[in-house]
């Protein structure tokens, strides 16, 4: 499997149901993006405040770094991109893989 997961900071200005708009489009490419497997998004909540900024982050699950290569350039991703990136004032995005070893449950 492959995480894909982000940190954004919006824009001044933007609002609450604005974000919530945005972070439903994401939401509705599960099932319709292949090997998109889930979609998880909060805002930032700890008392540590080491967000340096950001406000909300997600969490993609693909099936394999194939199919994360493949959303990349779709379409129904890229409709998400023109909707989302306007809207930010900085953002990041990280992929890995997960491995044999590199989780633990509880």
């Amino acid at each position: 499997m492959t995480r894909h997961f982000g940190v954004f900071q919006f824009k001044e200005g933007i609002t609450e149901e604005q974000i919530e708009e945005c972070f439903a489009e994401m939401r509705a490419m599960v099932g319709i993006i292949p090997g998109l497997l889930s979609m998880e998004n909060g805002p930032y909540k700890s008392d540590e405040g080491l967000s340096d900024g950001y406000t909300h982050g997600f969490i993609m699950t693909f099936d394999s770094s194939e199919s994360r290569d493949a959303y990349l350039p779709h379409p129904e991703h890229m409709k998400r991109v023109e909707l989302v990136q306007p809207k930010l004032e900085r953002l990041v995005v990280f992929d890995f893989d997960v491995t044999a070893g590199s989780s633990a449950k509880v």
